[in-house]
């Protein structure tokens, strides 16, 4: 409960706090209201039956107008009810979202907690289980106080008619007044506890099945990203093996699914069917003894029936709070995920506001803690260019990314300069969307102009997709890989970075290309310092320093290479 509260909190503490409390009160208002019209339609039906018992035609017609009143004011305030409920769900799903969001995506804790694998699906976890969790929380606890106040005018009106029962026990005369409540109360209590001691594993196999879907949508979602890369390797028998794989998971525990339903349905029908006996057999004596009417048995009959309703809410939703009770724990390992603060120890990432580029002792090492190089102490300048080499495998990819803060296994220290760093990976992202708004990534594409977009990419032999710039289009699928490189450089021209870092970023052009291209880089950024990992001889020519990298030993001391000098 704490750790749901936990969650369920902060919303309600918000700046939205108080218009999502004045939803809540106008909802819970009118689900009350919906009491009431109950209580009203019990009474109607006791004077109902006993006008007919009574052929008083004359009232039977102003109950009948009584009664459509009541089924009017009972329409208005289900769709109130209905569109109020679902203003708040929304509104409290939007904030959720936002703030988890926020917390994922900011700095790289998206990354860390992706790369430690300590959450399985974190879409899963903000688009589903968010919405899961403000739906059924807000459905159980405006049912839950709907249901209290309705057990309490139900039971009053019971206990006022249901007289009181009299019996010989051991010779002694017993006398239970409002006896129909207390057989409520007795035969709801007792199916409860059956409840929840059958269906008390249902938390851990709700919360297995959200993660076997989850684990089976993703590979599927993965397959259809990768189709091109997967139909040229004929993978498709492979990636259907899997599917199949996971998909088998998926059955098993729907088993074990269909396992808890099946007993928690033979509970709930039982409870039903049989409560449904239950007061006739405590009201026929009486009504035949002549002390009720039959206005009074209806009524009873209804009261009992709502009274063990909601004696009975616990039978009722075991299935949803079972549901709900997997959903909370999911979001609150999440939660506990994005709180938690950076791992110590490692490489230590800083900015202490200097100029240049610079590791200490920098050592990096795999995430068990096997050593894989040895940077040592380097000072990247303003303007100089590096090129980083090296065996595959050795550690170059991995050195960009301790510099980048996301990679902490290792020690030593690296230190930023205050300037705009900007990293090129072998294949950039695209976003979705147009592709301006791939181009412009991370900006906003209304923050850049278009003149400027199409200046970019002429100069980054773009000009075939110039006209297309606000064209929506699968712009990762539908462009080549090295169309992919040369409008990374058009980014590059856009974003103007200070400190420029390339990963194979050239390793799908030509040769000629990638000449033009790095000519072109050097003469716009002359002042930016470039370090660039490749195994290319030809990128030799565009830098002045080369990093030889080594397993385990300490990388070799940079050495002065010819500059490429252009026009």
């Amino acid at each position: 409960m704490r750790k749901a509260w936990q969650l369920i909190r902060p919303y309600w503490v918000s700046d939205e706090r108080w218009v999502a409390r004045g939803l809540f009160v106008l909802v819970l208002g009118l689900d009350l209201g919906r009491v009431y019209t109950a209580a009203r339609i019990s009474y109607w039906q006791k004077y109902f039956y006993d006008a007919l018992t009574n052929y008083d035609i004359s009232h039977i017609w102003r109950l009948m107008l009584e009664l459509a009143i009541i089924a009017s004011a009972g329409i208005v305030m289900d769709t109130s009810r209905i569109w109020f409920a679902q203003l708040l769900e929304i509104r409290w799903r939007g904030w959720m979202t936002e703030v988890f969001l926020h917390r994922w995506l900011s700095g790289s804790v998206f990354h860390r907690v992706e790369t430690g694998q300590r959450a399985d699906n974190p879409d899963q976890r903000i688009a589903e289980d968010l919405r899961d969790m403000v739906r059924q929380t807000l459905e159980l606890s405006l049912g839950f106080i709907r249901n209290c106040v309705n057990l309490v005018s139900f039971s009053v009106i019971i206990w006022g008619i249901s007289g009181t029962l009299t019996f010989a026990l051991f010779g002694s005369t017993v006398n239970i007044p409002g006896y129909m409540l207390w057989a409520a109360i007795i035969y709801a209590l007792i199916v409860s506890l059956v409840m929840e001691k059958l269906g008390s594993h249902m938390v851990a196999v709700e919360y297995q099945h959200q993660q076997c879907e989850a684990d089976f949508r993703f590979l599927m979602v993965r397959v259809r990203e990768n189709s091109a890369q997967i139909a040229l390797s004929e993978g498709g028998p492979s990636e259907r093996i899997r599917l199949a794989g996971l998909f088998s998971a998926v059955r098993e525990n729907w088993r074990r699914v269909m396992v808890f339903t099946r007993r928690i349905t033979l509970i709930e029908r039982f409870y039903i069917e049989l409560g449904a006996f239950i007061p006739y057999l405590l009201i026929i004596p009486r009504y035949f003894a002549r002390e009720i009417t039959l206005g009074a048995f209806m009524q009873l009959t209804i009261g009992f029936s709502r009274v063990r309703g909601g004696f009975s809410w616990f039978i009722f939703q075991y299935k949803q709070l079972a549901t709900l009770r997997s959903v909370y724990r999911r979001l609150s390992e999440f939660d506990a995920l994005l709180s938690a603060p950076a791992p110590e120890g490692g490489i230590t990432v800083a900015r202490p506001g200097q100029t240049a580029l610079t590791t200490r002792d920098l050592a990096l090492a795999l995430p068990g803690g096997k050593p894989l190089a040895r940077i040592g102490s380097l000072d990247i300048a303003p303007g100089s260019r590096w090129l980083i080499r090296g065996t595959s495998g050795v550690g170059k990819s991995t050195f960009l990314r301790a510099v980048a803060g996301l990679w902490p296994h290792g020690s030593g220290r690296v230190e930023l300069p205050d300037a705009h760093l900007m990293f090129l990976p072998q294949e950039s992202y695209l976003p979705l969307g147009s592709l301006k708004t791939a181009l412009c990534y991370p900006k906003l594409p209304e923050t850049v102009t278009d003149s400027a977009c199409v200046q970019a990419m002429t100069l980054c032999d773009l000009t075939a997709f110039t006209g297309e710039l606000d064209v929506e289009a699968p712009w990762a699928k539908r462009l080549s890989p090295g169309e992919k490189q040369r409008l990374a450089f058009a980014r590059v021209l856009l974003h103007r970075p200070e400190f420029l870092f390339m990963d194979e970023a050239t390793s799908a052009l030509d040769p000629a290309t990638e000449q033009r291209l790095m000519s072109l880089l050097l003469r716009e950024l002359s002042d930016a310092a470039i370090v660039s990992v490749a195994h290319r001889e030809s990128m030799s020519a565009f830098h002045q320093y080369t990093l030889e990298i080594v397993p385990d030993r300490p990388a070799a001391l940079p050495a002065t290479i010819p500059v490429f000098q252009t026009s």
